[in-house]
This record gives structure tokens, C-alpha cells and sequence, in this order.
């Protein structure tokens, strides 16, 4: 019997009548006819349609299978990386919606007798990372685009470039250690000299007869000396050299120059002698230079005032 026209009252039946999945074992993939219960799959593997497209499968059945293989993993791997991504998922998931489209190619005309052996073949060739649970077969698409390897490189680049400075430190003194290790290893036990006595590892022990060290800012005592500690006498400050412990006065020159010269010249030499506090001979420090300096410089301009 003849298939339906297209918008004819029957085909529209036979449409609605097929709305929804239907058995896959009553699928013909060659012919692309899908039957409704095993009778109607029976009678059209029995037409002649069918059994002039099975002759010309006959001849080169691997090449049709195939190709019918490629075309259904590529279109469930193209599924899975839109769909999900990279992300974990359980294989079954995944085979129901791709099954959703009834013009999708069937399993029955492929290779892969079950979805298991099909997601182990996917977990072999590279395609997705597969793993078993009790919860069935999981996968995980497995992103090998030039773009994607150029974008995971850029970020462990990245990544390489944040490690602080300590971690590269430890890092080699990692494998200084290892590197030691291996060289002792590979120079054995008997490099070492066994006359050598062994090193010995001063730690910071104290011994039982060693006294105690005390420090102490105070004032040394007599308590202190008794126990035979150690004290610290308190700092001093420093003495300016230019000051004098006992600094003397200055003279005032003002009224001195009220004076005669003779009477001027006659008491201001024996000021010089008082302020110098020494005698002539003597050697003289440079606080007291300075200050002789000066009462002589105002000594000689009283002089030339008074003339």
C-alpha cells in the first residue's frame, strides 16, 4: 500500500498516530520507517523496498555501519558540549535528549549494541572523561579546541607568574635536599673517613653548675655582689669638652672704657690672668683660648678708643 500524500486527511492520522517515541527496535534506520507495533515491523522488512535497500547495504555493510557510527557519536558529542559543557553528567541524561529529536540516527544502526559500551568508547578515544558510580556511567566533555588550549595556557601562565617569592624559595631548597640526598646516595657510606670522631651539635644547653645571668639596670648593690650576678651600673651622660665645670665671668668691658688708658692697660691684664685662671706658662685648654681670644680682641679696641 502506498504511503499518504502529504496533507492528505491520512497522513495527518498517520502523524498523530506516531506523535511521541516509539520502539526502537521497530525503527528501520536504512529506510528511515518507524513501525508501530511488530506487525507493521514485520511487514516492512518483508516489502520490496526494504529489500532492495538491504541489497545495496549488502555490499559494503562495514562502510554503511560505519558511517552511521561517526555520525552518531558526532552528534552526541555536539549535544553534550552545548548542552552541558564541560560540566559532569550522567551519561543516560544526556541519551535522552538526544533521543527527543525523532529524526535523530538510531543506536540499533550503529557499532554500540548498549549506551554503556558506547560512553566506555568515548572514555577511550579522549572524547569525555567517563567514571562509574552507583548511580550509573557519568561523563564529562573534554574541551580540545585551539582556543580553549590557548585560554588554559594564558591562565596557568598566569598562575605561574602570582606564586610569591617564598614558594619559589621553598621550592629550591626543595630540591637542594634532593639533590644532596641523591649525591650522598650515589657517594655511600664509605666516602667518610671512620677514624673521624663524630661531630657533635652544640645546642643551647645549660648546665647544672653554671650560674645564672642576671641584668639589671639598677644601681649595683650589695645583694647583688652576695648572689654573684650580673649588674649593669646605669649610664653617665657625656661632658661637653667646651664647657667648663667651673665656668668664670666675663668681664664688663663697659665700664672699663670709662677709665684712663694707663689705669685700662693695668687692670685688664690681671683680668686676663683671672680669667685664664692660670699662670702664663701654663698649657691652656681651647674653651679658655677662645675666651682669652676674645678679651684680647676687646682689649686692643678699648686701647684704640682711649687714643
Amino acid at each position: 500500500m502506498p504511503r499518504a500524500e502529504v496533507g492528505t486527511p491520512k497522513y495527518l492520522a498517520n502523524k498523530m498516530k506516531a506523535k511521541g517515541l516509539q520502539r526502537l527496535r521497530w525503527y528501520c534506520q536504512i529506510c528511515e520507517k518507524q513501525c508501530r507495533d511488530e506487525n507493521g515491523f514485520k511487514c516492512h522488512t518483508q516489502s520490496e523496498s526494504h529489500l532492495r535497500q538491504m541489497l545495496v547495504v549488502g555490499e559494503s555493510a562495514g562502510k554503511h555501519i560505519s558511517d552511521f557510527s561517526m555520525q552518531f557519536q558526532h552528534d552526541f558529542v555536539q549535544l553534550l558540549s552545548r548542552r552541558f559543557g564541560t560540566k559532569r553528567v550522567k551519561a543516560n541524561n544526556v541519551y535522552q535528549e538526544f533521543i527527543q529529536d525523532k529524526s535523530h540516527l538510531h543506536m540499533n544502526a550503529t557499532r554500540w549494541v548498549t549506551l554503556t559500551e558506547f560512553v566506555k568508547h568515548l572514555g577511550r578515544t579522549g572524547v569525555a572523561r567517563v567514571d562509574e558510580t552507583e548511580k550509573g556511567w557519568f561523563i564529562a566533555w573534554i574541551d580540545n579546541s585551539p582556543k580553549a588550549l590557548a585560554k588554559q595556557e594564558a591562565s596557568m601562565k598566569k598562575e605561574r607568574m602570582t606564586v610569591s617569592d617564598e614558594q619559589r624559595e621553598r621550592t629550591l631548597i626543595e630540591e637542594q635536599i634532593e639533590r644532596a640526598a641523591a649525591e650522598a646516595e650515589v657517594s655511600g657510606p664509605g666516602s667518610k673517613s671512620e677514624d673521624s670522631p663524630p661531630v657533635e651539635v652544640a645546642g643551647l644547653q645549660r648546665d647544672e653548675t653554671t650560674e645564672k645571668v642576671v641584668l639589671s639596670f639598677t644601681p649595683k648593690t650589695t645583694s647583688a655582689v652576695a648572689t654573684g650576678g650580673l649588674k649593669l651600673n646605669p649610664l653617665k651622660p657625656a661632658l661637653n669638652p667646651l664647657k667648663s665645670t667651673n665656668p668664670l665671668k666675663r668681664p664688663n668691658v663697659f665700664k672699663q672704657a670709662t677709665t684712663p688708658s694707663s689705669s685700662a692697660t693695668s687692670s685688664v691684664a690681671p683680668e686676663s690672668d683671672k680669667v685664664i685662671g692660670k699662670k702664663r706658662g701654663a698649657p691652656m685648654s681651647a674653651a679658655e683660648r677662645l675666651i682669652f681670644d676674645e678679651q684680647e680682641r676687646k682689649r686692643r679696641r678699648m686701647e684704640r678708643e682711649a687714643a
